[in-house]
């Protein structure tokens, strides 16, 4: 993959909303493949609109090529909306959790440590623990640092969700900004004439 006009290449977050019906994804998930991205990132959802999901997506390229992808990723079937909310005031979480080797005074430890990161105490089993941790990417790969010396038995992350700040910024219902179909004008309001 080549840089675009700014030359920098770095995350973009797409915000999709599509029709929850069968095939979506896999639509959607192959205009990537066809391009040769990688998604770093796939998060779906319901959105709060009946009948429509919400997708985040990250893939890493330039801002000319997202801007491309995001318009190629507005023309396909059942997409009703997608956004680039990586330049917007947003907020990027994810959900991780860590299952931690841990017993005696090293348990301890991990639940001070739990407490003094934001991360919650979600199991407790006789040789291990289970934290819970909602926070930026960065934030998550701090906590994997501190937690990694105690013995990490298992981890999962859900990827990341976005949304961008302000009422206006980013749509939260589809279906509100489809632009109103046109009527079509009866005989009589195009000057034609009728039978009486």
């Amino acid at each position: 993959m080549t840089a675009g006009a700014d030359g920098r290449i770095r995350p973009h977050i797409f915000v999709v909303w599509v029709e929850d019906l069968p095939g979506v994804l896999n639509r959607v998930t192959s205009l990537f493949r066809r391009r040769g991205f990688n998604i770093e990132s796939l998060s779906v959802g319901p959105a709060r609109a009946p009948g429509v999901s919400r997708m985040t997506i990250v893939v890493r390229t330039d801002a000319t090529t997202a801007r491309r992808m995001r318009v190629q990723l507005s023309r396909l079937v059942n997409v009703l909306r997608a956004d680039d909310i990586t330049n917007e005031p947003a907020i990027h979480h994810e959900l991780a959790m860590f299952k931690i080797q841990a017993t005696g005074e090293e348990r301890t430890q991990v639940i001070q440590l739990a407490g003094a990161t934001g991360a919650r105490l979600v199991d407790i089993a006789p040789e291990s623990v289970v934290l819970e941790a909602t926070a930026s990417p960065a934030k998550i790969d701090g906590l994997e640092e501190v937690l990694r010396p105690y013995g990490i038995v298992e981890q999962v992350r859900t990827g990341l969700v976005g949304m961008a700040r302000g009422a206006a910024s980013v749509m939260t219902d589809p279906d509100a900004r489809k632009p109103p179909k046109r009527r079509r004008a009866s005989s009589d309001e195009k000057g034609g004439s009728h039978s009486v």
